[in-house]
């Protein structure tokens, strides 16, 4: 009899199943259809984004990278929930099968006199064996078909939520390198302007011991020396401080580094990106794919709390042998099954069922909210980023060409103060003027680094699969 069963439950079980949910369409984009002042040639065709590899191609640079996809904790941490979630979803689809257990049992009971039908208190063994189905429920209107594409959903979303830390993780590496190579050079030039204000400084000590120069000029260069020293000491600070912030995103050790200023350079720049069209980001985003998923398991979420206001039916089945003696247990005439069907009919839950019903309805417009909040921080993040790439090349040149007449200024300020046609204020004044353009330029050259690097991520670049 239970052999009957059991496959019949089994076919009604992937007979039932119709979905209430209400039916998914992805919302409109809530962004504008082409970003600010971008060409339509830099929008037009799909051209997919290059790899990580392809785009730092700095070869220190990218073995960090590799070290920190292989070592970051937050990293580690959101693989190990993808796992969880993943383990979860495997658990609610399984809801969906009937449940088989062989079970053994071995009961003795006592009956009082008064209900046996001897008229004789007695002792009785009952010994059973068989398989057992506990209460299966059978999803006529949907409810576990529902539970299982929500816990679906919050896989899939879990899933691109992990692609999204390993782009934000490339980015942040990136970012920290280029701020590390930056710091060593700004350090570097505040030394050479330290060891010229030092020549200054012992230049005008001599003037001053032979009765030349004046105490004026005399301190006025010593405070000039202190004043670069004191900034060489800051960058250096600086500079630890970064390769602290690398240690902690690498999550290892990290191997010795050069940071070498060539990364400054134009020729050691990333490549050109291709900037598409917003719709794209769709498809390219992990983190607007991951809010669409768990926009659709609040969807199916809804189709779980419409189904509790209808009847659910439920199956429950034993077939095996019984006996009263273990020796006759699988005798013939030993058999024994039983099958119980049950219909639940929520007739007054005291507003519980309608009150689930409103909180899915409300949940599902907060994750819409969400999700069309994702795409405007991506378009944002898009443009925020053109916006730099458009006048930042200019904004570099500007200053190459600040520091190229500093250093002209500096050098006829020298030599007139050398000819003593000029006190020493001029060459104070150019000397501070150069060191500031020179700073500048290197702060000029580590944004447009750092926004190519935005870039490249705000368009859903720097997946771990590059690598």
């Amino acid at each position: 009899m239970f052999k009957a069963i059991y496959p019949a439950v089994l076919g009604l079980s992937l007979l039932a199943g119709c979905s209430m949910a209400p039916e998914y369409q992805r919302p409109a984009s809530p962004v504008a259809s082409s970003y600010p002042d971008v060409s339509p040639q830099a929008e037009t065709g799909s051209e997919a984004l290059p790899q990580w590899r392809s785009f730092y191609t700095h070869q220190e640079l990218q073995h960090l990278i590799q070290l920190a996809l292989q070592h970051n904790r937050d990293l580690r941490v959101s693989e190990l929930n993808t796992e969880r979630v993943r383990a979860y979803y495997r658990i609610q689809n399984a809801a969906r099968l009937p449940t088989l257990n062989a079970t053994a049992s071995d009961t003795r009971a006592r009956t009082p006199a008064d209900l046996s039908y001897t008229g004789e208190s007695g002792i009785s063994n009952t010994y059973a064996v068989g398989l057992q189905m506990p209460a299966y429920e059978l999803d006529f209107f949907g409810r576990i078909l529902s539970l299982k594409d929500q816990a679906l959903q919050q896989y899939l979303a879990t899933e691109e939520a992990e692609r999204s830390a390993e782009i934000s993780l490339v980015a942040a590496v990136a970012n920290q390198y280029h701020q590390l190579v930056a710091l060593k050079e700004q350090a570097k030039l505040a030394g050479e302007a330290m060891t010229s204000a030092k020549r200054a400084y012992d230049i005008n000590q001599d003037s001053f011991d032979a009765g030349v120069g004046t105490e004026l000029d005399l301190k006025t260069a010593e405070a000039q020396y202190q004043a670069y020293r004191a900034s060489q000491l800051a960058y250096l600070d600086q500079v630890n401080q970064a390769q602290n912030a690398l240690v902690w995103l690498v999550g290892s050790e990290l191997p010795t580094l050069s940071a070498d200023s060539s990364l400054l350079q134009r020729e050691h720049a990333p490549v050109d990106l291709p900037v598409g069209l917003p719709s794209e980001l769709l498809t390219r985003r992990p983190d607007i794919r991951a809010a669409e998923h768990t926009l659709k398991a609040a969807n199916a979420n809804i189709g779980a709390a419409r189904a509790a206001f209808f009847p659910s039916v439920r199956l429950t089945a034993f077939g095996g042998t019984a006996s009263a003696e273990l020796s006759d247990l699988f005798k013939s005439g030993s058999a024994q099954w039983s099958f119980t069907p049950q219909i639940t009919l929520p007739i007054f839950t005291g507003g519980r069922n309608k009150a689930n019903l409103e909180v899915a309805n409300v949940e599902q417009r907060i994750e819409l909210a969400q999700y069309e909040r994702a795409i405007q921080t991506a378009f944002r993040e898009v443009a925020d980023a053109l916006a730099v790439r458009r006048t930042i090349d200019q904004r570099i040149d500007a200053q190459s060409a600040r520091v190229a007449a500093a250093q002209r200024r500096s050098t006829l300020s020298n030599q007139r103060f050398d000819a003593g046609v000029d006190s020493y204020l001029p060459v104070l004044l150019a000397q501070q003027e150069l060191f500031s353009a020179q700073r500048d330029l290197v702060q000029a050259k580590l944004t447009k680094l750092n926004n190519q690097s935005a870039l490249f991520a705000a368009l859903g670049g720097g997946l771990k699969s590059d690598f």
